[in-house]
């Protein structure tokens, strides 16, 4: 007899500890395998290496800059007239290849980099942003400056980075791997240009979220960091941990320091308001005929542009060549002083680069034009430090300018090291943006990047009629070389009769030929 089967028992439930840590080895693996994703640590280590070379471009511009601008102040030392033939010689060049060899280079950079990330079109954002466009910008800038103009490298910065971060978007969407959009890249770019420009990480990102992003949420939190942060650690790595203007203690005595923040506040923003405005008019088109010798001579109105930067840098006795960063420090070390008429002196030239549509800057010279209203304004307040009077009109014009009041006190906090002028520079940019509103409504560099967006458009647009025009030729071609190896089988199919082959060989009628040359 067989023995009887034990009855089946049923499977022991694993305890509340067991299935507790079930779930967190579940947990740990769905939170741990994408970080140890090869894939995603490949994308970082991209986004990484675009940063570092956007950080390496700007610090190879800026050193750049200063050699091109010593030189061109060792020129002018020996050969003062000689100017009047370096500046429109420069100014002409730097038109003609810009217009002629390098479209989208022309401008600052920043309207630029903000009409790229506003573009849908890929093709539209290959117009402005490209590796090509951002080394033309580089050597044309650097020839301005050599030249004498009045420009910054600060746009051309901005243009820079958002170049490099969009070739590495370009690049990782052929692949069909995305690291961010290409909207949050160009404004990852953008942020690393200003911060290894000038040394200013924290401004860097308040630009990247006040300027690039003012009219949409800003969503590139991360890639913007990383590109900052590592974009700074280049600039470190070669530069230093150096300031812009070096260190200013200079601070301002409460309560009497209030009236220089609304004195600088109020005059810098009316001030600042008015010339964004003058610019914005002038990017639209120059009354009378100025506006059609700059519409149909545009190369011959640049050298006159710089004829004219020429002789007011003769009558300023040099001071206004340039992006006036040497005047500006030596104002604030207190080694010398800024006459009166320096700030309209710099406003001019400053506006002769920009008509000119050379390619440069315009938020460095914007701080010189500030360091010249604090010097003015430090002269009716007889009482007050005037290093701290210029920190605060130099706050007080870009923030007019530009319209960015948070991007404003932070840059030129951290361009001077000076942490005690915090909250007199805060205030002094909210006074100087609310006056610049009731001047200028429209924020500067948005007025600029429309007509920068517009003429990337048309040039997108020749560029896909030349492109299908191609095409179509190449089609015909090989239609044509299809049909002529397929007529020997034709021929030896249906040979032609001897009058017909005689006529062929006549060629077409009289009335034919007089028909074709018709």
């Amino acid at each position: 007899m067989s023995e009887p089967t034990p009855p089946a028992t049923a499977p022991e439930r694993p305890s509340r500890t067991q299935r507790a840590l079930k779930r967190l080895a579940r947990g740990g693996r769905r939170y741990a395998l994408p970080w140890l994703s090869a894939r995603r640590w490949h994308r970082r280590l991209l986004l990484v290496g675009a940063a570092l070379l956007a950080g390496l471009i700007a610090i190879a511009f800026a050193i750049g800059a200063e050699l091109a601008i010593e030189t061109h102040g060792h020129w002018t030392k020996q050969y003062p007239w000689a100017t009047l033939l370096i500046a429109p010689a420069g100014f002409a060049a730097m038109a003609w290849l810009s217009r002629r060899f390098f479209p989208g280079t022309d401008g600052s950079g920043i309207p630029q980099a903000i009409a790229a990330s506003m573009a849908d079109n890929g093709l539209v954002r290959r117009q402005l942003l490209s590796f090509r466009i951002a080394i033309a910008k580089t050597l044309l800038t650097l020839g301005g400056l050599l030249s004498g103009a009045s420009i910054g490298r600060e746009g051309p910065s901005v243009q820079i980075g958002a170049s490099v971060m969009h070739m590495l978007a370009s690049r990782r969407r052929r692949h069909r791997r995305s690291i961010a959009s290409h909207r949050d890249l160009i404004i990852a770019g953008s942020g690393a240009g200003i911060a290894a420009a000038f040394n200013t990480p924290l401004g860097g990102i308040m630009f990247a979220i006040e300027e690039m992003c003012r009219q949409r949420a800003f969503h590139a939190n991360s890639t913007t960091l990383t590109a900052v942060i590592f974009a700074g650690l280049m600039s470190l790595a070669i530069l230093g941990n150096y300031t812009y203007f070096g260190r200013t203690p200079a601070a301002l005595a409460w309560p009497g320091g209030i009236w220089p923040v609304l004195a600088c506040g109020a005059l810098g923003g009316l001030l600042g308001g008015g010339f964004a405005r003058l610019l914005i008019a002038s990017a639209r088109g120059l009354p009378g005929r100025l506006g059609r010798f700059a519409r149909h001579r545009p190369i011959a109105f640049a050298a006159a542009c710089g004829l004219a930067t020429g002789i007011i840098g003769l009558l300023t006795l040099g001071q206004t060549y340039g992006t006036g960063y040497a005047e500006s420090k030596a104002a604030l070390e207190g080694t010398a002083t800024l006459p009166m008429a320096f700030m309209f002196a710099k406003m001019a030239v400053i506006w002769l680069a920009f008509v000119s549509r050379i390619p440069g800057g315009i938020f460095a010279p914007a701080l010189a034009v500030g360091a010249g209203l604090g010097s003015d304004i430090s002269l009716l307040l007889p009482g007050e430090p005037d290093p701290a009077i210029l920190v605060l009109g130099m706050v007080a014009f870009l923030a007019g300018m530009t319209q960015t009041p948070i991007t404003s006190f932070v840059i030129v906090m951290e361009m001077t090291a000076n942490h005690q002028m915090l909250l007199p520079l805060m205030a002094t940019a909210v006074v100087a943006h609310g006056f610049s509103r009731s001047v200028a409504p429209i924020p500067l560099y948005h007025a600029l990047a429309l007509p920068a967006l517009r003429g990337a458009e048309a040039r997108a647009l020749v560029q896909q009629r030349a492109e299908a025009a191609t095409r179509a030729k190449k089609a015909a071609a090989a239609g044509s070389a299809d049909g002529a190896a397929g007529s020997p089988t034709e021929g030896a199919a249906n040979p032609p009769d001897d009058a017909a082959a005689r006529a062929a060989d006549a060629g077409p009628p009289a009335s034919d030929t007089k028909t074709q040359a018709g």
